[in-house]
């Protein structure tokens, strides 16, 4: 849930940026519930409208540091700083290893991260380690090119984490 300047604006950046769909709205209290593409959850993003009452939060204060998900694969990632680029939201780039981010901003200043995971077969020492290096889009599309990984990642996570599963 993010508190927004804009409920309108926001709403056009989350759904033109990420193609978020609106799936319920709540005028009383000037929100907007959003589901990502392809995504499980009923919601993935709340959005309430504070207007001019909210100020910008300044990096490195007390709250959020940045909201993230997980793309299902390299390409997606690829194609998701092009369209950061594009709506001039782009901040930067990083492997840490296991996960490679692309980085972001919203119209009030919230950040984001896209990451996409290495299928988990291949963290080797990045297991128990999370570096912040260069990201080498292009090197990494070459290798992963087409590798879907969050849809293993979610089924696994959400089955080990219901009541009585056996983790594998």
């Amino acid at each position: 849930m993010l508190f927004v300047a804009d409920l309108e604006r926001s709403v056009r950046f989350y759904t033109e940026v990420f193609a978020m769909e609106v799936i319920a709205r709540e005028p009383r209290a000037d929100a907007a519930f959003l589901r990502l593409p392809r995504s499980g959850n009923h919601h993935d993003l709340g959005l309430f409208g504070v207007g001019t009452a909210g100020t910008q939060r300044r990096r490195g204060a007390v709250g959020l540091y940045h909201l993230a998900w997980q793309l299902d694969t390299i390409d997606e990632l690829a194609a998701a700083r092009q369209t950061l680029l594009g709506a001039d939201a782009y901040t930067g780039e990083s492997s840490h290893g296991a996960t490679k981010s692309v980085y972001g901003v919203d119209p009030d200043g919230n950040e984001f991260e896209l990451m996409w995971m290495l299928p988990r077969g291949s963290w080797g020492v990045y297991e128990s380690s999370a570096p912040i290096d260069r990201l080498d889009l292009t090197g990494e599309i070459e290798r992963w090119k087409g590798v879907a990984t969050a849809g293993e990642t979610t089924a696994k996570t959400a089955t080990a984490s219901l009541p009585g599963a056996v983790r594998s």
